[in-house]
């Protein structure tokens, strides 16, 4: 959670002629749920945010009753009465075999249904049916169910629900949406001749935007914070926009990453995703004052965080600031933040050493021929520093090598342990405990020329050893 000094940093860094109006919604709309926690409604709450989904599961629902009372149909009936309390093995084979039926009845269920008790329920169905199989979320797009709003009672719940129900139709949602089908066809409602409302993608974008960046900015829950599954959608929809709807939903993604740089537990995601990057696009070619300022104070308070200098400079942010302090802004809180951004790099980039540049590109699994795999004094200064963590970096170098397709990073990748096998009182056996031999003797039937010619190196380095091994250069 943010702290008191940084809330107040907050507020400042956004003057009162400049607050944005999102943003001002956003604590208002958190201000209720504050008002009913202390008055006392908090301890419910926070007792139906400790169900597990396995407790909700445990729960006799009176299907029976709904049917009489016609909230369910006879039909709805029968399919619970195949699915409900049945192995996993019966309910996989009934959603191979039925899967849009049964995915229509969740969905009638949460949108007809009120009562608590059986919301909580079927979303446990729903979650464990994905979380069991998450290619099932397709079955949300088949087109049988091209008159249905699928996404409705889910968004709705989202911003409505106690901490269990908002958790769990934040992760559905982030399944539906990530196995939404390609632009072209039609889906979710969109074949309804209906006129009433049919909730859309930029319905849900922006209602998880928004209640993501509730969560960030005082979290429903005290201890758990916003679900992973919501903060993955996040990194995709940052890209540069131009319509004025997709500007807004860029800024309310960029606002809500601005609040995961104060939230510890999202830094790390923050750092090996490709957010940077992807903020960077945005910067380089947005001219909306309020996108170019969050994503500025995003970036002034990752700098001293972790490793994000090294991205920074590789992005070559010093250079985009240097161009943006050249535009005409009239946001003063911009300015500021370009002047101190700017300074704070300059001091990290003066104290940054070649190894954690070296570490940090490892790490984020993109390996270019940068002139330190090649300088011999950064292979005997930094040698050493490769026993940090259980010889992290090796293993990260040897995880490449297996999941990697990049033709560029394999080659690389080789090199760099011939490298230490050669500058490493005990390369060799490092490098063949760790099972290196067998991986990179793959390579050498590689199609890329540049990587068999590494792999060679690396194969022969690891035979001949140190003595012999200086001899052999690319």
């Amino acid at each position: 959670q943010i702290r008191v000094s940084e809330k107040l940093s907050i507020s400042r860094s956004l003057s009162p002629q400049k607050r944005d109006p999102s943003l001002l919604c956003l604590l208002r709309s958190r201000s209720r749920s504050t008002r009913l926690r202390s008055s006392g409604i908090r301890t419910s709450y926070m007792d139906q945010a400790e169900l597990s989904t396995k407790q909700v599961l445990q729960r006799e629902i009176p299907w029976e009753t709904y049917m009489v009372t016609k909230l369910i149909s006879a039909t709805d009936l029968q399919l619970l009465r195949h699915y409900d309390k049945k192995p996993e093995n019966t309910r996989a084979q009934l959603l191979d075999e039925d899967g849009p039926a049964y995915v229509q009845l969740f969905v009638t269920i949460l949108r007809d249904i009120f009562k608590e008790e059986t919301v909580e329920y079927v979303l446990a169905l729903v979650y464990e049916m994905l979380s069991a199989n998450p290619t099932r979320a397709r079955l949300f797009h088949d087109q049988s169910l091209a008159h249905e709003d699928t996404y409705e009672p889910f968004l709705r719940l989202l911003l409505k629900g106690n901490w269990f129900i908002q958790e769990k139709s934040c992760k559905i949602l982030g399944w539906i949406i990530s196995y939404r089908p390609k632009a072209g066809v039609i889906a979710n409602g969109e074949a309804s001749d209906s006129k009433k409302h049919i909730t859309t993608i930029d319905d849900v974008l922006n209602g998880l935007v928004e209640w993501l960046c509730a969560q960030f900015r005082q979290p429903f829950h005290p201890t758990r914070g916003a679900p992973a599954d919501g903060v993955k959608l996040l990194v995709p929809l940052i890209s540069p926009a131009y319509t004025q709807q997709s500007i807004q939903l860029l800024y309310e993604t960029c606002l809500c990453i601005w609040l995961m740089s104060y939230y510890e537990p999202a830094i790390e995601y923050l750092a090996t995703s490709r957010t940077m990057q992807r903020l960077t696009e945005v910067v380089k070619s947005s001219t909306k004052e309020k996108v170019v300022r969050v994503v500025i104070l995003t970036f002034r308070n990752l700098l001293p965080k972790g490793t994000f200098v090294v991205q920074m400079v590789d992005l070559r942010l010093p250079h985009i600031i240097h161009s943006l302090k050249t535009q005409a802004w009239s946001d003063e809180d911009l300015l500021d933040a370009l002047n101190q951004l700017e300074e704070g790099l300059k001091d990290k980039i003066w104290k940054l050493s070649s190894f954690d540049k070296y570490k940090q590109e490892v790490l984020l699994g993109h390996l270019e021929w940068n002139p330190m795999h090649k300088e011999a004094n950064f292979w005997r200064e930094n040698v050493s520093s490769f026993e940090e963590n259980d010889f992290q970096i090796l293993r990260v170098l040897l995880t490449i090598l297996d999941t990697s397709s990049d033709p560029r990073s394999l080659a690389v990748a080789c090199y760099d342990l011939s490298q230490f096998i050669q500058y490493h009182a005990a390369g060799r056996v490092i490098v063949t405990d760790l099972k290196a031999k067998e991986r990179v003797m793959r390579l050498m039937g590689h199609e890329n020329a540049e990587v068999t010619k590494n792999a060679l190196l690396c194969i022969q380095r690891l035979l001949l050893g140190a003595k012999y091994a200086s001899f052999l250069q690319v």
